[in-house]
């Protein structure tokens, strides 16, 4: 069966054919490192590292990309008003740059412990600002984007087709619908790509004065500089289809003339206890907030990975105990095979594994449609636990499941973590010669390196231990 996609711009599912052969481009809309990323935004970022899997399983190379942005996310995703990130460094009294650093590392934590594959790139908005201003410049010549009072805008009835991914017209969003009116603006929905603001803490020299980026441009720049003006997946929550990603599509093909992305996929809201997660109602998570009430990142990536992206997701504790116990269904299931006894092969095994492993794929080819896919692997559970499998059925049922967590990630990973990678033993014993030559700043950066790798450390008096970022089992250096 041929792999099936919805696209947000057709509104229709569409076969996919990746734009050269054997490899996919893609590019997903990550976190605004502002705080801790909360388990709505995962929502989003599990259904990305999904697809991604879901394509490596098919046999596709993946060039994934995952901007960070920390710089020029309005709060409210407005046009104006208040950056997000220094809104909170204020509140804080701390340096934007360094809030930034520190989110960015949790994230990145955070994404370890959730198992989500390492992106290609992580590119950050504040490293790319020579690629924004040059593309605001091919804007500004093309007679598209204007500028006025050192700000500039894009001029939105310069692109025909603005709208289309949304569904919005030019008319709805006339002054007083979705979007007020400013008096620098040609029309209300033209959107800035560089701002002005004396008081904003983060600032570039640019030809309209000292200021900043918008937010839609960064992605802009971002994804075309690693993957090219035509790439083949643009990922998001469904709140960045209007205006981010409406404004992304709209700039980026009127500077180059040329399609910018050929399908787009939007995971849908999640909600919590059948409500909008919001801090005044106790229903807020992040992550770590759910580590801290004993959930571990697989059962909660299992929760996150169990409802169609592109149906609303209920997130409740009792589902996260749920999910718990579905993880262990299959964990359990895994050690009882690895366990078996008994020589040869029964036919009946072999039928239901091929009938399980086509029934996956089937789901899964259909635009990642999780639910038959996970009911598959459990009818296999079940009726591999009732026929007794030998040795060999054993095998040969526990190989598809280990090919089936290439997808899910969910399988207990410690058994086959026990190496310390070169490059992180490197950098424990680097650590352990500036701790013994009390240069302490140094062995500190050395211990956020190793975070970087996806290594914790701690020391004990018998010396350094290690374990791998969201397990458990702490490990002695050397040992």
């Amino acid at each position: 069966m041929a792999l099936r996609f919805y696209n947000t711009l057709t509104k229709t599912k569409e076969e996919f054919t990746p734009l050269v052969a054997g490899e996919v481009r893609v590019y997903n809309c990550g976190p605004t490192v502002y705080d801790y990323a909360h388990i709505g935004n995962f929502r989003s970022f599990t259904f990305a590292d999904l697809l991604r899997r879901w394509l490596e399983y098919r046999g596709l190379r993946v060039r994934q990309v995952m901007n960070l942005t920390d710089v020029g996310h309005m709060v409210a995703d407005a046009d104006a008003g208040e950056d997000k990130l220094e809104k909170r460094a204020r509140e804080r009294k701390q340096d934007p740059w360094a809030l930034a650093e520190m989110y960015i590392r949790a994230f990145l934590e955070d994404a370890r412990a959730l198992r989500f594959q390492s992106a290609e790139i992580y590119p950050r908005a504040t490293d790319h600002i020579p690629e924004m201003i040059s593309m605001i410049e091919t804007l500004v010549r093309k007679g598209i984007a204007y500028e006025v009072k050192g700000a500039v805008y894009f001029d939105v009835r310069k692109f025909p087709g603005y709208g289309r991914l949304s569904g919005n017209t030019l008319d709805q969003l006339h002054a007083g619908a979705r979007i007020e009116p400013h008096p620098d603006k040609r029309h209300p929905a033209d959107f800035a790509l560089w701002k002005q603001d004396a008081a904003h803490l983060m600032q570039w020299d640019s030809p309209w004065g000292r200021g900043f980026p918008g937010w839609h441009i960064e992605c802009s720049a971002m994804s075309m500089k690693y993957l090219g003006p035509t790439f083949d997946i643009h990922t998001g929550g469904e709140d960045n289809i209007f205006p981010h990603h409406e404004a992304e599509r709209a700039q980026s093909e009127a500077a180059t003339g040329e399609p910018f992305v050929r399908t787009w996929m939007h995971a849908r809201h999640l909600f919590v206890n059948g409500e909008k997660m919001s801090k005044s109602l106790g229903n807020f998570f992040t992550f770590r907030d759910l580590a801290q009430k004993g959930f571990g990142g697989v059962e909660v990536r299992y929760l996150l990975l169990s409802t169609h992206y592109r149906q609303s997701c209920n997130f409740t504790l009792e589902g996260l105990e749920g999910a718990k116990k579905s993880v262990h269904r299959l964990r359990e299931f895994d050690q009882n095979l690895a366990k078996a006894t008994g020589a040869g092969r029964n036919p009946e095994i072999a039928r239901t594994i091929e009938g399980a492993r086509r029934r996956f794929e089937e789901a899964l080819d259909d635009d990642l449609n999780m639910a038959p896919a996970l009911a598959a692997v459990f009818d296999l559970v079940r009726d591999v636990n009732r026929l007794s499998p030998s040795a060999e059925d054993a095998a040969d049922a526990r190989a598809f499941l280990h090919r089936v967590d290439v997808v899910l990630g969910v399988l207990d990973a410690e058994a086959g973590a026990e190496e310390l990678p070169d490059a992180a033993r490197d950098l424990i014993r680097q650590r352990e010669e500036a701790r013994a030559g009390r240069d302490f700043a140094r062995a500190d950066t050395l211990r956020k390196a190793l975070l970087e790798v996806g290594i914790e450390i701690k020391d004990t008096k018998d010396g350094p231990e290690w374990r791998q970022t969201g397990q458990t089992r702490w490990r002695r250096h050397g040992g």
